[in-house]
This record gives structure tokens, sequence and C-alpha cells, in this order.
């Protein structure tokens, strides 16, 4: 098999089958169309005489000569794509790239209000699609290309995945300010008898603040279990409700709502953010200029 008679592109939609495990979803995503996913697929199928992906009820699922191969290409795949970008410059006044950030709804609320000032003064054409990716999905979601930048908690490193720290906040609880039975200061008691709202992105599961209660064998009351941070402010400022939150988040809403807040009677670990990006873009300027400017926002939200 000589290299010269192989077309590199195969391998291009052989990572983007092996991402999706849909050919339409992934040849979306390269900017071909299905039956041009499935011509490149049967040539594969012909290069290797194997069958590379089998259709079944749970999509595209991949052979073991597929498995064995994917880390290979996924390598190969981003060391040309790293000379290629290493080879750009990277004009943020005259780009108009798109960049795909992961963040939470709360780190969307701390970082895009600082991040989008700058790109107004900076890179008035660019523009930014943030979602929020699954922890597990992140890193696949990062080497395939169709993810940029991440930010997340501290997560358990990977080889081909970068990171810097962006921030770190202690956790506050905010109450409104004519709250029933809470003053200026709570004491361990008093936080356990109030009502609180926990926010996590999962269904079930104990959080840091309640793990924190744990380990002194005490529980709060949990009045409210929410994925999202949106609906808290107006059911805090109009019920005898607690918020436990970074205090980046909680001077937040006292700049807007009938809020304040104090520290815990008790230690929980502060909320740490970090960035995350592929190895195969740590030398591309466009990604390199939002890394930087990020760590650079994060210093002066911190």
């Amino acid at each position: 098999m000589k290299l010269s008679n192989i077309d590199l592109n195969l391998f291009v939609v052989f990572d983007a089958i092996y991402t999706e495990g849909n050919l339409t979803r992934a040849g979306e995503i390269i900017g071909i169309t299905q039956p041009a996913v499935s011509n490149s697929l049967s040539r594969l199928r012909t290069l290797f005489n194997d069958p590379m992906f089998v259709r079944t009820a749970d999509g595209m699922v991949p052979t073991p000569v597929a498995q064995n191969i994917v880390g290979s290409v996924r390598q190969a795949l981003g060391l040309i794509r790293s000379s290629v970008q290493e080879s750009e410059s990277f004009d943020p006044l005259a780009s108009d790239k798109r960049f795909r950030v992961s963040m939470t709804d709360l780190n969307q609320s701390i970082m895009l209000p600082y991040l989008f000032d700058r790109i107004n003064q900076d890179a008035p054409q660019v523009s930014i699609d943030c979602y929020h990716v699954r922890r597990r999905d992140m890193n696949i979601e990062l080497a395939s290309g169709n993810l940029d930048l991440a930010i997340d908690i501290p997560l358990a490193p990977d080889p081909q995945i970068r990171q810097a720290a962006l921030f770190s906040h202690p956790h506050v609880c905010v109450v409104r300010k004519n709250h029933s039975i809470v003053g200026d200061k709570i004491d361990l008691t008093t936080y356990l008898n109030i009502s609180h709202i926990h926010i996590s992105s999962r269904r079930g599961g104990l959080g840091h603040v309640d793990l924190a209660l744990g380990k002194m064998g005490k529980r709060r009351n949990i009045a409210l279990r929410t994925q999202h941070y949106l609906a808290t402010p107006e059911l805090v400022s109009r019920n005898d409700l607690a918020l436990t939150v970074p205090s980046i988040y909680a001077d937040f809403l006292v700049s807007r709502y009938s809020v304040k807040y104090m520290e815990l009677p008790f230690e929980v670990p502060h909320l740490e953010s970090y960035l995350y990006w592929h190895e195969s873009t740590d030398r591309d300027q466009a990604n390199r200029w939002m890394r930087e400017l990020m760590l650079e926002l994060a210093s002066k939200v911190s």
C-alpha cells in the first residue's frame, strides 16, 4: 500500500464517523453530503479490507480494526493541522472567525460580559458559539476539532489535552435582604435550619457543599434542586430560600437584586475553573489569541 495512492481525506472522514457514530452528522461536521461520506466509507473498507464501522441501533460502531488505528490517525491529523495552523497568522481586527467554546451557564455569566467588551474593541467581526458539552465528551470534541476551547472544573489529566487555571472563588451564602431568620451573619445551626437551592447539572448526587457538611456529620435542607442558575435570583429575592454560590456570582446578584450574602460558617473548597484545549491547536494563532484573552480577563474577575 503506497501512501501516494491514498486519499488522505479519507482519514478525515474516518475520524468524523468515529466521533459522531452517524454518517449524516459526520458529513455536516466536515462539510460534505451524506452520500459522499458513504462513498468515502466504502473506499476505506476497500483500503483496509474491513467493514470499519457496523450499523447498529446505537449508530455506527467501529470494528476492532478501526479501534486499533484511530489513535494513530488522530495523532497524524493533529500534526498536519498543527503544521498548517502554525504557518497561519491571525489578525483579530480583520478576522471573522467563529470560536466554539464549552462552558456552564455560571461560567458564561462570569466570563462573557468581560470577553465581549474586549472582542467588540479588538476583534469586532469575531463571534462565539457557546454551549455546554458533557464532561465525558469534552476530550473527544476538542480532539475532533468540533470544539476550540472549554472551561470547566478540574478534570482527570489527558496527555492530549492542555490546560491552564482560570480562577478560584470562595463560596458564600445568598439570601434576600429581609430574610425572616438570617441577619448580617449566619451560624451553622441557622444554615442547616433554613431551606436551600442546590444547583447541579446532574439529576442526583452531592455537591461540594453537601460533601463538606457530610464530613461534619451534618445535612442541610434542599428545597429545590435545579440544573441552571437562571431561575435562582428571582426565587431567592422573593422567598426565604438560601443559595450557596461562588462569590463572583453573588456579587452579580447583589448588584441587581434585593439580596445579600455572607461567609459560610464552615469550610468549602473554592470553585476552581480551568481552560482546556487540544494539543493540536496549541500553536494555532487564533486559538492562542483567544486563550490569552480569556486568561487575561480571568485575572481581572478573580
